[in-house]
């Protein structure tokens, strides 16, 4: 596969970001998941790929997804592609006029993408390549930053750990707190969280608690290409999910290494901020043109790239500017 499809795969994401921009602020993260949802979707028709959703189907109440099974692109493409996308990830973020929303699209060739079947909630350990095989994610949290301590060279009360600030990870922050490191508590974004705990030098030297499983495979894919420790556990926190994972059979103890979750090198990762937040800035609209900043990477090269672009308005026209009144 060509290393420069990236550059069109990431038209994707800056479709849906733009798209989503217009909902910023105004409470309705149904409508401004389904507008990018609806962007990317279109966008994809344009995309010389053949991608095959593997993860899709958010639980009741969150912003709309893309169903399992569903394809995308061209049927007829050469590409075969397992995908995993969120038109916005941090949605609570954008709806409420906040930093740190993305969309996020993660490719894979057909086969090779983690199939995490009825679950959607994973608990996650990332962290950078100094670290990486030398932490067993099952220790106890004092053990993990003692160690990871001395994996980067520092002391432990120099190290960051990013936690999604939710009720369950209450302990979890205690505990890091009570052994003197640093925490930042995020109420989403746990996509950009990761990324940023993979870079070194990058403020986040680790994340760890429980999120979404579609932003966990996503985040597998980006740092299987760019290098650094990614570790998850599905992790079910709704009865319904409970009980769907316990039927298909699926082991909740096992914890994934990143090359069991996404089996090839040659893979691609779009993310592009829909607000500004950790590692990318949001859209910016003028009378006539979208300004967005899209991070790609891509997998057989390890290339890492950060691009702004300015678009008229009337290329996005028919995918951004839908009416929210």
């Amino acid at each position: 596969v060509n290393p420069a499809l990236v550059f069109s795969l990431r038209r994707v994401t800056e479709g849906a970001a733009c798209a989503a921009f217009n909902w910023i602020g105004r409470g309705d993260s149904q409508d401004a998941g389904r507008a990018a949802l609806d962007a990317m979707r279109s966008a994809f028709a344009e995309v010389d790929i053949d991608a095959l959703v593997v993860i899709g189907e958010a639980p009741r109440g969150e912003a709309p997804q893309p169903q399992r099974g569903e394809r995308l692109g061209r049927v007829n493409s050469a590409f075969k592609a397992d995908i995993a996308v969120d038109p916005v990830e941090g949605t609570s973020y954008l709806v409420r006029g906040q930093t740190n929303a993305l969309a996020v699209l993660a490719v894979a060739p057909r086969g090779a993408m983690m199939n995490p079947g009825p679950a959607f909630y994973m608990e996650k350990f990332v962290t950078s390549a100094p670290a990486r095989g030398k932490i067993d994610p099952g220790w106890p949290v004092e053990k993990k930053l003692a160690t990871l301590a001395e994996a980067l060279g520092k002391d432990v009360s120099e190290l960051t750990v990013f936690v999604l600030e939710k009720p369950r990870h209450r302990e979890l922050v205690d505990r890091i707190l009570a052994r003197g490191a640093r925490v930042a508590l995020y109420p989403a974004g746990d996509v950009a969280g990761a990324l940023m705990a993979a870079i070194p030098g990058s403020g986040i030297d680790a994340l760890m608690g429980t999120g979404g499983t579609p932003e966990g495979v996503m985040s597998a894919c980006a740092i299987r290409a760019i290098g650094g420790e990614f570790l998850g556990r599905l992790d079910p926190q709704l009865q319904t999910e409970a009980r769907a994972v316990k039927e298909a059979g699926i082991d909740t103890s096992k914890w994934y290494r990143c090359d069991e979750m996404i089996a090839s090198n040659n893979v691609f990762f779009c993310a592009t901020g829909i607000t500004t937040g950790l590692m990318l800035e949001g859209v910016e609209r003028t009378k006539s043109h979208y300004k967005v900043q899209t991070m790609m990477i891509t997998g057989a090269t390890g290339e890492r790239q950060i691009l702004t672009s300015y678009m008229p308005n009337e290329r996005l026209g028919s995918i951004a500017a839908r009416d929210v009144a």
